[in-house]
């Protein structure tokens, strides 16, 4: 973003703007920051024509100026999150100014609001600058750590137990859907779709493995990733758990949580046309064995974080999934880009609303002799993404297309997948790199 010119720089609609995005609101969100001083900055320079969705999407989110906003929508998803931000922060920590501002619905370009009488302010005069500093608000006594940390561990804990409680009651629906109620016969409704015969026709067997998100759990709280080798091995099992009472503990380490993300795509997989649920096994990622990829195919769901047989796809793969130290985040490596692609991709995974990744791979399993489908994400999001993306065939075909030779078979490949993360909810899923072997 341009410098502001230095006559603007005492205007008490830009101070007000540095109050807003140093508030608490905002403190933990460089995109919703970065995006109201765009707009405000914009609006000060007189440049209202200026601030359009595309016009955002370029400036603020880095994307290329042929991009089309009708195929991503992270500009209104961001947008309905700065609103929500700014009124938080003005009926908090910022109740004492005299103007607010706002975004009004169906638009980008900030109103400037009397608080007195409501009205919107079109020329707001400049303050000399000692009148600008007395708009600002007495500093705030900012708590103490042990306060801090006392309220983070009891809304820490508070979501962990919800998290659980949503994770038993998804496995038992997962393996009633899975393993009973999809056994019925299922109707003929056409020709057979070649990436699901290759998974789920013939006569070899097919694990569909969800994400063990109570190992992923333990990560996050012990602040260590495991490898898969650990994994195998039981690792988790000892993995330091400062603070966490010893039943929660106990149930961490030996119950089988998995997410409803994960549950859905089971279900999804359950209903197509080629499964055959005589030969496809539902099997937690703490009960499967090495052997299991060698002689038969599988669907992997989740990144390493979650599900760490996503592991055995690395030494084929270019897109690669790993995480940050200390498990704050992770990355998708891209191990030979081409032209036009980053060498890297990772989100602001502590926003409510960002970008995020998904990738899926099919590639050989173990032995040589099957075939595994991965599908993972930077986050629940991105996973999802990735299931919602292949289950959606006008979506998949023309890269199946791509993939199948002349006697019907498939080539291994790989997709990598742009989409924006709402409350933990894909939306917008586009196709940014691909790989066909």
């Amino acid at each position: 973003m341009e410098p502001l010119p230095h006559g603007l720089q005492g205007d008490p609609r830009w101070s007000l703007a540095q109050r807003v995005v140093g508030g608490a609101q905002f403190a933990r969100s460089l995109l919703l920051s970065k995006f109201l001083l765009y707009v405000v900055s914009e609006t000060i320079r007189g440049r209202d024509s200026e601030i359009t969705e595309h016009q955002i999407g370029v400036r603020v989110f880095d994307r290329p100026p042929g991009y089309r906003t009708i195929e991503d929508n992270i500009v209104r998803s961001y947008a309905r999150q700065l609103r929500k931000r700014l009124a938080e922060h003005f009926a908090g920590e910022g109740s004492e100014e005299t103007i607010r501002i706002e975004i009004p619905v169906g638009g980008y370009v900030p109103v400037f609001i009397q608080v007195a009488d409501r009205n919107p302010v079109v020329n707001l005069r400049r303050e000399p600058l000692a009148a600008a500093l007395e708009m600002q608000p007495a500093p705030a006594v900012a708590p103490e750590p042990e306060a801090i940390a006392a309220r983070w561990n009891w809304r820490r804990w508070m979501i962990a137990a919800f998290l659980l409680l949503a994770y038993s009651v998804a496995i038992v629906w997962l393996t009633w859907i899975a393993e009973a109620g999809i056994r019925a016969s299922h109707r003929n409704t056409g020709s057979t779709h070649p990436l699901w015969a290759a998974l789920f026709g013939g006569p070899a067997t097919t694990y569909i493995v969800p994400a063990d998100a109570g190992f992923n759990l333990l990560e996050d709280l012990s602040r260590r990733p495991l490898s898969l080798t650990d994994y195998i091995k039981g690792g988790y099992l000892d993995l330091p758990l400062s603070g966490v009472d010893a039943h929660s503990a106990e149930d961490l380490r030996s119950q089988q949580f998995t997410s409803f993300v994960d549950f859905q795509i089971v279900a999804a997989l359950s209903r197509l046309q080629e499964y055959n649920p005589q030969r496809v096994f539902l099997r937690f990622p703490r009960d499967l064995r090495l052997d299991d990829l060698k002689n038969s195919n599988a669907v992997l769901i989740g990144s390493v974080g979650s599900n760490p047989w996503a592991a055995i796809g690395d030494s084929s793969a270019n897109f690669r999934i790993v995480y940050r130290q200390g498990m704050q985040g992770a990355t998708i490596i891209n191990m030979r880009p081409q032209s036009g692609e980053a060498s890297s991709y990772l989100s602001h995974w502590n926003e409510p609303a960002h970008e995020t990744f998904g990738l899926i791979a099919f590639l050989p399993n173990l032995g040589g002799t099957g075939h595994l489908l991965l599908l993972q994400g930077l986050d629940v999001a991105g996973t999802q993404a990735a299931a919602e993306y292949i289950l959606r065939p006008a979506a998949i075909d023309p890269i199946l297309k791509r993939a199948t030779r002349s006697d019907g078979s498939l080539r291994f490949f790989e997709i990598l997948l742009r989409s924006t993360s709402i409350e933990s909810n894909s939306a917008g899923t586009q196709v940014i790199a691909s790989r066909v072997y």
